[in-house]
Protein backbone atom coordinates (compact mmCIF):
# COMPACT_ATOMS: atom_id res chain seq x y z
CA UNK A 1 0.00 0.00 0.00
CA UNK A 2 0.87 2.96 -0.76
CA UNK A 3 1.65 5.65 1.92
CA UNK A 4 0.52 8.86 2.43
CA UNK A 5 1.60 11.97 0.46
CA UNK A 6 1.18 15.44 2.51
CA UNK A 7 1.19 17.99 0.72
CA UNK A 8 2.21 21.36 3.04
CA UNK A 9 -0.28 24.14 3.40
CA UNK A 10 0.22 27.50 1.86
CA UNK A 11 2.46 29.68 4.04
CA UNK A 12 -0.30 31.20 6.48
CA UNK A 13 -0.40 35.01 5.94
CA UNK A 14 -2.62 38.05 7.57
CA UNK A 15 -5.02 37.51 5.02
CA UNK A 16 -4.52 35.87 1.27
CA UNK A 17 -4.38 37.56 -2.05
CA UNK A 18 -7.66 35.48 -2.63
CA UNK A 19 -9.40 36.71 0.22
CA UNK A 20 -8.48 40.17 -0.60
CA UNK A 21 -9.81 39.43 -4.09
CA UNK A 22 -12.84 38.33 -2.90
CA UNK A 23 -13.39 41.04 -0.09
CA UNK A 24 -12.74 43.52 -3.30
CA UNK A 25 -15.09 41.44 -5.37
CA UNK A 26 -17.49 41.64 -2.56
CA UNK A 27 -17.40 45.00 -2.69
CA UNK A 28 -17.83 45.60 -6.12
CA UNK A 29 -21.24 43.53 -6.26
CA UNK A 30 -22.39 45.33 -3.26
CA UNK A 31 -21.75 48.87 -4.95
CA UNK A 32 -23.70 47.72 -7.80
CA UNK A 33 -26.34 46.03 -5.96
CA UNK A 34 -25.22 42.61 -7.73
CA UNK A 35 -25.27 40.40 -5.00
CA UNK A 36 -28.98 39.66 -5.97
CA UNK A 37 -28.16 37.82 -9.15
CA UNK A 38 -25.16 35.79 -7.61
CA UNK A 39 -26.69 33.06 -6.72
CA UNK A 40 -24.26 29.76 -6.92
CA UNK A 41 -26.57 28.86 -9.73
CA UNK A 42 -26.13 32.01 -11.66
CA UNK A 43 -22.41 32.34 -10.86
CA UNK A 44 -21.69 28.40 -12.08
CA UNK A 45 -23.92 29.16 -15.30
CA UNK A 46 -20.98 32.46 -15.94
CA UNK A 47 -18.29 31.19 -14.87
CA UNK A 48 -18.66 28.11 -17.42
CA UNK A 49 -19.75 30.81 -20.33
CA UNK A 50 -15.89 32.65 -19.37
CA UNK A 51 -14.10 29.43 -19.45
CA UNK A 52 -16.13 28.49 -22.68
CA UNK A 53 -14.82 31.93 -23.92
CA UNK A 54 -11.45 30.63 -23.24
CA UNK A 55 -11.56 27.60 -24.77
CA UNK A 56 -12.35 29.14 -27.68
CA UNK A 57 -9.52 31.22 -28.35
CA UNK A 58 -7.44 27.49 -28.30
CA UNK A 59 -10.14 25.91 -30.43
CA UNK A 60 -8.68 25.32 -33.57
CA UNK A 61 -5.39 25.93 -33.43
CA UNK A 62 -2.76 22.75 -33.12
CA UNK A 63 -1.03 21.75 -29.89
CA UNK A 64 2.33 23.38 -31.50
CA UNK A 65 0.43 26.48 -31.87
CA UNK A 66 -1.86 26.41 -28.88
CA UNK A 67 1.72 25.82 -26.97
CA UNK A 68 3.18 29.09 -28.62
CA UNK A 69 0.05 31.64 -28.77
CA UNK A 70 0.83 35.20 -30.73
CA UNK A 71 0.49 38.22 -28.45
CA UNK A 72 -3.43 39.03 -29.01
CA UNK A 73 -4.19 35.43 -28.32
CA UNK A 74 -1.89 35.99 -24.87
CA UNK A 75 -4.11 39.54 -24.49
CA UNK A 76 -7.09 37.77 -25.01
CA UNK A 77 -6.61 34.66 -22.91
CA UNK A 78 -5.37 36.71 -19.65
CA UNK A 79 -8.55 38.51 -19.88
CA UNK A 80 -10.26 35.33 -20.21
CA UNK A 81 -8.64 33.47 -17.37
CA UNK A 82 -9.19 36.55 -15.23
CA UNK A 83 -12.70 36.58 -15.74
CA UNK A 84 -12.54 32.94 -14.65
CA UNK A 85 -11.01 33.55 -11.58
CA UNK A 86 -12.94 36.53 -10.69
CA UNK A 87 -16.15 33.85 -10.79
CA UNK A 88 -14.33 31.50 -9.29
CA UNK A 89 -13.86 33.85 -6.11
CA UNK A 90 -16.77 35.57 -6.25
CA UNK A 91 -18.78 31.74 -5.90
CA UNK A 92 -16.41 30.62 -3.04
CA UNK A 93 -17.05 33.74 -1.50
CA UNK A 94 -20.84 32.89 -1.30
CA UNK A 95 -20.69 29.45 -0.73
CA UNK A 96 -18.12 30.48 1.75
CA UNK A 97 -15.51 27.70 0.62
CA UNK A 98 -11.66 28.94 1.66
CA UNK A 99 -10.02 28.31 -2.04
CA UNK A 100 -6.75 27.52 -0.77
CA UNK A 101 -7.80 24.60 1.57
CA UNK A 102 -9.79 23.43 -1.48
CA UNK A 103 -7.10 23.08 -3.38
CA UNK A 104 -4.75 21.63 -1.38
CA UNK A 105 -6.94 19.12 -0.42
CA UNK A 106 -7.47 18.00 -3.99
CA UNK A 107 -3.87 18.29 -4.73
CA UNK A 108 -3.25 15.74 -1.74
CA UNK A 109 -6.06 13.25 -3.11
CA UNK A 110 -4.41 13.77 -6.55
CA UNK A 111 -1.47 12.73 -5.17
CA UNK A 112 -2.62 9.82 -3.54
CA UNK A 113 -5.08 8.54 -6.53
CA UNK A 114 -1.61 9.54 -8.81
CA UNK A 115 1.41 8.28 -7.41
CA UNK A 116 4.22 9.74 -9.57
CA UNK A 117 6.08 6.35 -10.33
CA UNK A 118 2.98 4.50 -11.20
CA UNK A 119 1.59 7.37 -13.64
CA UNK A 120 4.21 9.14 -15.10
CA UNK A 121 3.95 9.61 -18.49
CA UNK A 122 0.44 8.23 -18.80
CA UNK A 123 -2.60 10.39 -19.57
CA UNK A 124 -5.03 7.54 -18.19
CA UNK A 125 -7.49 8.65 -16.00
CA UNK A 126 -8.23 6.40 -12.84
Amino acid sequence: MNEPIIIQQAVPMKTSSLTQLQQQLREFARERDWEQFHSPKNLCMALTVEAGELQEIFQWLTDEQSRNPGEEQLRMAGEEMADVLLYLCRLADVLDIDLLTAANTKLAKNAQKYPANEVRGSAQKR
